[in-house]
């Protein structure tokens, strides 16, 4: 299942630092820089898991948390620099799922999403990525061919569980390596030539004439798909509960600024 996060803080470092590290944990996100551009964009998109500073200018992270909880229960972790017992009973009290205090670690961030995540939407079973004969399941880290399995190093499984996420997109070296192992990654790029090569070996049957991972020089490299194979993401169950919004938010901005229009 791929999770789509709202991050919404008004300090650009500290937004640019929690992004690296969504991006190294391949969730995909919507950026807003204060409370505006986020009931706008909670207007316009589905979100799994909402990231909520408190202190921004305009509507300030308690409003914005209101206005969610309207019309969603979808989590809520609040980012903040206050400290103080009153101000996070105020936010538990209007809805928040959880609080993390400034400075942070945006590792322990990335762990309290996964647990938020995991709780909110729970899968009976796994799911399996295909792609033409091949089958890669996640959890149990294995890879079949044609119902045999192909032994891979943790990087070669890193890697494709990268390739398989973002088929028929061209990703540079340095796009592979920050997704496959993440922003603090300390090995060379071309080191990504090398797992590519192994990978190659391994599943294609020629593999200087490759099918599935093919080179598209000056640019990096592609996991090309095929008009028959429709599934990037094949769940083999359902999942249990699925957020599900049940109105458009159209009044939002409206509603929160007694009627006054604003350029997000």
């Amino acid at each position: 299942m791929q999770y789509h996060i709202l991050l919404v803080e008004d300090q650009k470092e500290i937004r640019d630092m929690v992004a690296k590290y969504l991006v190294s944990e391949h969730y995909t996100f919507q950026e807003a820089k204060d409370g505006f551009e986020a009931l706008s964009y909670f207007n316009q998109q589905e979100f799994h898991l909402v990231i909520l500073d408190i202190m921004m200018p305009g509507i300030n992270g308690y409003d914005v948390l209101a206005e969610i909880r309207r019309i969603s229960d979808v989590p809520v972790i609040m980012l903040t620099a206050k400290q103080s017992e009153i101000d996070k009973v105020k936010g538990f009290d209007i809805g928040a799922d959880d609080y993390v205090v400034k400075p942070f670690s945006p590792r322990e961030l990335m762990r309290r999403i996964k647990v938020f995540l995991k709780r909110t939407y729970p899968q009976t079973e796994e799911d399996v990525y295909t792609h033409g004969d091949l089958k890669l399941f996640p959890k149990q880290m294995k890879l079949y061919k044609n119902d045999t399995e192909i032994i891979l190093t943790s990087a070669e499984y890193n890697l494709l569980v990268t390739l398989f996420k973002n088929k028929d997109q061209v990703l540079t070296r340095t796009q592979l390596m920050e997704l496959s192992f993440g922003y603090d990654y300390e090995g060379y790029d071309r080191n990504i030539d090398s797992y590519i090569k192994r990978i190659r070996q391994k599943i294609e049957v020629d593999s200087k004439n490759p099918v599935y991972l093919k080179t598209k020089y000056g640019a990096g490299y592609i996991f090309e798909g095929d008009e028959n194979d429709h599934s990037k993401s094949v769940p083999i169950s359902t999942d249990k509960t699925e957020n599900k919004f049940q109105e458009k938010v159209n009044s939002i901005t409206k509603h929160i600024t007694g009627g006054k229009s604003h350029d997000s």
